[in-house]
């Protein structure tokens, strides 16, 4: 269920994240079709709180840097290691594909970090992004770390939508999957929640926090390069073993 009021407020951070200038309310109102009232409300609390304000007199309003403070303090608090963040982009950059960092949000694998490929045909992920966790390679290599009441407890919650023909539909076929990644060595999928999507993922231990890896791209590039993909993984994640042991955490510039 989503809460307008919450939504709204974060639509307006994604809309000066792409704006990049301040916005009067008619500008605001017009370019999210929200009601000049509601808006009007809305930016007058969110002033008052001390997170807008308007640069220049009647020139609009922008962003203020208490939510880069806030954020900051947050993210300190739980933080991923640099070398999580190069082990990323260094995957990304030799795959070519998009490249992430994932953790458990109910049964949903979230991103925390991404490396967007370069290729103008691929996989485009942005930080908080969800995949469905029993459904996506991401999630299975998380699922995996868990115990098996744990899991049990999760498969609970599943409503097994079908996004595709390969779409897991059954605890026996998610249960299936994670036994042949065993055997495997890595996690693997084929447009089982996007269409015409391949992945491939390895779990991610840093610390006591349970992680994966994706890389992720066209069928039409990726799926028979899965092998390869993964022999890249592995590398890439042994040679920043150290530094997710005992990095420093990612700062927002």
């Amino acid at each position: 269920m989503s809460v307008r009021q919450a939504a709204n407020v974060l639509e307006l951070l994604e809309y000066f994240s792409q704006r990049r200038r301040p916005a009067t309310l008619a500008e605001i109102a017009d370019d999210l079709g929200w009601p000049r009232s509601s808006t009007f409300n809305l930016i007058g609390t969110i002033v008052e709180k001390g997170y807008l304000y308007e640069p220049r007199p009647r020139a609009g309003y922008y962003p203020t840097p208490r939510w880069l403070k806030l954020v900051q303090t947050i993210t300190d608090a739980e933080p991923l290691p640099e070398a999580a963040h190069r082990l990323v982009v260094e995957i990304a950059a030799e795959t070519g594909e998009t490249t992430a960092i994932a953790a458990l949000s109910g049964v949903s694998a979230m991103f925390l970090d991404v490396a967007e490929s370069t290729h103008s045909v691929r996989y485009h992920a942005q930080i908080g992004d969800r995949v469905p966790a029993h459904a996506s390679s991401a999630g299975r290599a998380i699922l995996a770390q868990l115990a098996p009441e744990a899991r049990q407890a999760l498969y609970r919650k599943l409503a097994f939508e079908r996004y595709s023909e390969t779409t897991p539909m059954t605890v026996d076929a998610i249960e299936s999957e994670l036994r042949l990644a065993e055997e495997r060595g890595y996690h693997q999928s084929h447009s089982e929640y996007i269409p015409d999507l391949a992945g491939v993922s390895f779990p991610l231990r840093i610390g006591d926090r349970r992680l994966s890896v994706v890389v992720a791209g066209p069928v039409s590039r990726c799926l028979d390069r899965r092998p390869r993909i993964a022999q890249t993984m592995r590398s890439a994640i042994t040679s920043h073993e150290a530094g997710l042991a005992a990095g420093q955490p990612v700062r927002i510039d």
